[in-house]
């Protein structure tokens, strides 16, 4: 069917070649699909990090995307070119080979604890037997995930494909190791953070690569690559923290704890809920409801016009609070959450939201130690991914350059297996990062 869709529609979309590079110039596009805009960003392999030598934005249509989800890949695709455009103009090159964030409510991520009992504690562990034990702890992972999404689908079944998979935590013997080739033991506990998306959503993306003319390097959990853009490639990284995206059609939630990723939560309302609630409740166009928000953010308007939009706003903010609570209580593993709050996502940028975060009581009847504090993460702070531009100033390209982080790290464990490569690069491998 999606076939069908391209075929009729592809001739509306304006394909610009993208060359082939060699393995010394190696760039990674990344884009950032989102339900009000795209944002795509050309980096250039340094070592172990990357530096941006491209930037680009396109507005989306209000039926190019639902949810998070793409809803006319066409359009979407034009979308897409329209920001890479802009992105290979500044950077002077066309890359190939980009990693394109996914989201939506059906997009199910979560950790999960399995316990292997081996047959001879005395043998040590090779690669081999690690390979297996986390293929089991996926397996289960896979069957958690299907039988979610049938639930919130009332009962109908569809195909879900593995996004994303981090080893969080791994015990023998209930002793922790980073590295667990070479120990003996007789039980092993592996923790494992697996993020699972409908086929039919993957495919859509898949075409608009295609469409693109582009080498697909890989499809990431928007809030996997949040999380990997402020963990960086430091296996040993302590943060805790809930990191928050805020988008144009859904707000993306990852929970971190002590470098780890326990789980990710998404909710369907983002900055296009907002929005409506404005031409809603003011009777106004979308535009000029959108055009009404943006200026309350950026502290252009006053008066009787702010007291409005802010009541107007309001009623909509205490509803995203309550789906930021429903989504916190799911995370049972954690004696505490972690009360470190980082925001992200163009739809973070309206102050109500941090308001409501700071000044409310809501975070009482969750398990945090103390009132979290609330900030949002800056360009200056993503590990490992440098703005040459200067373009990236706030926290609205954090999503996109953290696809860039994911897109290094598929690099680097697509390498050649040879001897100087890490045990644990090599379980990384088998993991599919």
């Amino acid at each position: 069917m999606l076939d069908k869709i391209t075929r009729v529609k592809e001739t509306i979309v304006s394909k610009i070649p993208r060359q082939k590079l060699t393995n010394a110039e190696r760039y990674i596009v990344a884009l950032d699909v989102g339900t009000e805009n795209v944002k795509a960003l050309i980096g250039r392999v340094n070592g172990n990090s990357i530096d941006i030598i491209g930037t680009g934005k396109s507005h989306q249509g209000l039926s190019d995307m639902q949810a998070g989800a793409v809803a006319d890949i066409a359009a979407v695709t034009a979308n897409c070119n329209k920001a890479l455009a802009q992105a290979e103009e500044q950077a002077g090159i066309s890359a190939r080979a980009v990693v394109i964030g996914i989201a939506g409510e059906l997009v199910k991520g979560t950790t999960i604890n399995v316990r292997v009992t081996r047959k001879d504690s005395k043998k040590p562990l090779d690669v081999e037997e690690v390979e297996k034990i986390i293929s089991l702890v996926q397996k289960r992972a896979f069957e958690k995930a299907k039988t979610q999404i049938a639930v919130e689908l009332g009962g109908k079944e569809i195909d879900v494909q593995l996004v994303n998979s981090a080893l969080v935590r791994m015990e023998i013997d209930g002793y922790v190791v980073t590295n667990p080739v070479g120990f003996q033991g007789k039980e092993v506990v592996v923790q494992l953070y697996t993020a699972f998306a409908p086929l039919i959503h993957i495919g859509a993306l898949e075409q608009v690569a295609h469409q693109l003319d582009m080498d697909l390097l890989a499809v990431a959990a928007e809030p996997f690559a949040v999380s990997r853009s402020v963990v960086g490639d430091n296996s040993e990284s302590t943060i805790s923290a809930i990191l928050m995206d805020v988008g144009g059609g859904t707000t993306d939630i990852a929970v971190l704890n002590e470098g780890g990723v326990q789980g990710t939560k998404m909710f369907g309302i983002g900055g296009r809920a907002f929005t409506r609630s404005i031409e809603r409740d003011m009777g106004v166009t979308f535009d000029q409801a959108e055009s009404m928000k943006l200026a309350l953010s950026k502290g252009a308007t006053s008066g009787k016009t702010k007291d409005q939009t802010e009541r107007a706003l309001n009623k909509t903010v205490k509803v995203w609070r309550s789906g930021v609570e429903l989504a916190l209580e799911e995370f049972h593993g954690l004696d505490h959450l972690p009360h470190n709050i980082l925001l992200c996502g163009g739809g973070a940028s309206l102050d109500l939201l941090v308001d409501e975060l700071e000044q409310s009581a809501w975070y009482r009847d969750l398990p945090f130690a103390k009132k979290p504090s609330v900030r949002y993460i800056t360009p200056e702070s993503v590990i490992g991914i440098i703005d040459t531009t200067d373009d990236l100033k706030d926290h609205t390209f954090i999503t996109a350059m953290g696809l860039l982080r994911v897109g290094l790290d598929t690099i680097s464990q697509n390498e050649e297996i040879n001897d100087t490569v890490s045990v644990r690069d090599r379980i990384n491998r088998i993991l599919r990062i």
